[in-house]
């Protein structure tokens, strides 16, 4: 009994003097502050980055030719919530900027929240909002859903704050897309209020929204976007891990061509830029065909079967992908939300009446512009197909001239098509959902196929937050209809 004492005494001896050990011999590579800059170049990084091939194959802008491209012909699922990764970096950037008392980092991480919830809703439709990214904080890990309504209120909401905090901020470090400018994180904060806004134009009666008087009130009084230097891009370097997003990329192997509603749109009205964003067909290439002969320039049917379009391609007669984006590390800055873009949203809220209606085509000609300055200024090679002359030129061509169109449905028309020209490797989806929005261009689809007006929740949600988002499928779409075609709020 005594020598069991001992043992006793002596491993509690042992124990203490480890706990004081743990205590006193803190591991001093346990970072537990850091500063937000450290954060900021991943999360501006990561978020500028090309958003890859989905979106254009829905977009009727290529084709697949080795199997069925489930976006190309409409028949999609799930995604994911992957954006809530991003989030928690954002959340951990602010945090940081709250124990620095740094403004200018807290305005940025409201900008953030406001992009990835924006892109959230519009992909599936109510999402956790209200209740997200709490887990640490509130050890709430099965957040419940906020509507649609809520989420986009709630987008506005924090490019509101995202601009008041911004005025009068410190410089920025760690910045990979303005170097510090706090004034054109502004700007691209209200001109990203004024696309959010133009989204939500079929709730232009929405009282709680107030859209039009909201549009207005940071035109007239808010700095925006206003030149092409101000463009919010990613500009690439030939270093590891800082070249072009899609640079040497397996994607554009040997099934993935142009398609012909992209291509044939460009033809018809003799656009130069798709010299730059289309290679020439084999047929044309062996003939000795000139870059700018348009003739030397196809597309794949999007609708066709997958099968009927390879074997157009194997006979040399479909263009594939310019292989520029493939093989220049640098080829072209990313945009995130561009002059042109800008120019384009302010020409449709023109043609609207939300602002003066005598400026749409100033604004829609400046938007063609500013694109044509940007080929020439990142297509190597191409740059005599840029000029202002070469654009001005294109701009009185019958299909481009905005005197031509008498009716504001034929400027809308001419509007989003030139937008949608502008985005060929740009900006994501953007122009998937200005087609559901506007139902311009105009794609052709499969028989009576409609366009998919969202996407079904990820797996992982039906497992760890079930009731939740059952609860919102009702909510939205009656019982348990988490389906691809249900309507969401915002298109309503």
């Amino acid at each position: 009994m005594k020598n069991f004492k001992i043992i006793v005494f002596l491993i509690t001896v042992v124990i203490f003097s480890s706990c004081e050990d743990l205590d006193i011999n803190d591991n001093p590579n346990n970072v537990r502050v850091t500063h937000p800059d450290l954060l900021l170049t991943n999360i501006a990084t990561s978020a500028f980055q090309v958003k890859g091939t989905g979106a254009m194959y829905a977009s009727r802008m290529i084709v697949q030719t080795d199997g069925e491209s489930s976006s190309q012909f409409y028949k999609w699922d799930r995604a994911g919530f992957g954006a809530f990764n991003s989030l928690r970096q954002v959340t951990k950037m602010m945090e940081e900027a709250e124990r620095i008392s740094d403004n200018s980092y807290k305005g940025i991480g409201h900008f953030f929240r406001a992009y990835y919830f924006y892109d959230l809703a519009l992909t599936f439709g109510d999402v956790p909002y209200a209740e997200a990214l709490k887990g640490e904080t509130a050890d709430l890990f099965q957040p419940k859903y906020s509507t649609q309504e809520a989420v986009f209120i709630g987008v506005l909401n924090e490019l509101t704050k995202a601009n008041s905090l911004l005025n009068g901020g410190n410089i920025i470090t760690g910045d990979p897309i303005f170097k510090g400018d706090v004034s054109k994180w502004k700007k691209l904060v209200n001109s990203f209020r004024l696309k959010v806004l133009l989204t939500l134009s079929k709730k232009v009666g929405n009282s709680s929204l107030n859209i039009k008087n909201e549009f207005a009130s940071i035109y007239n009084s808010q700095a925006i976007i206003s030149a092409p230097e101000e463009s919010a891009r990613l500009e690439f370097v030939d270093v590891v891990d800082s070249r072009y997003t899609e640079f040497n990329s397996s994607g554009y192997g040997s099934g993935l061509y142009m398609a012909s509603t992209f291509v044939d749109m460009l033809k018809e009205r003799e656009d130069t830029r798709l010299f730059a964003i289309s290679g020439q067909t084999k047929n044309a290439k062996e003939a000795g065909l000139a870059t700018d002969d348009f003739s030397a320039y196809e597309g794949g049917n999007p609708i066709a079967a997958y099968n009927d379009v390879n074997l157009l391609a194997a006979a040399g007669k479909v263009s594939k992908v310019n292989d520029r984006y493939t093989k220049d590390p640098t080829t072209e800055a990313h945009n995130l939300l561009s002059f042109s873009e800008v120019q384009f949203i302010l020409a449709e809220a023109a043609v609207k009446g939300w602002i003066p209606s005598t400026s749409a085509q100033v604004f829609y000609e400046n938007g063609i512009k500013a694109n044509f300055e940007f080929y020439r200024t990142y297509a190597k090679g191409y740059e005599a197909y840029y000029t202002q002359a070469v654009a001005v030129k294109y701009i009185s061509g019958s299909k481009v001239n905005f005197i031509n169109a008498t009716s504001n449905a034929e400027k809308l028309e001419l509007i989003i098509t030139q937008k949608y020209f502008t985005s060929f490797l740009q900006g994501g989806w953007k122009m998937y959902f200005d087609h559901l929005r506007t139902g311009y261009p105009a794609f052709p689809y499969l028989g009576s196929d409609t366009p998919p007006t969202r996407w079904i929740y990820p797996l992982d949600e039906y497992n760890d937050n079930s009731e939740n988002v059952k609860e919102a499928i009702s909510r939205q779409f009656g019982g348990s209809n988490d389906g691809i075609r249900e309507l969401t709020w915002w298109l309503k």
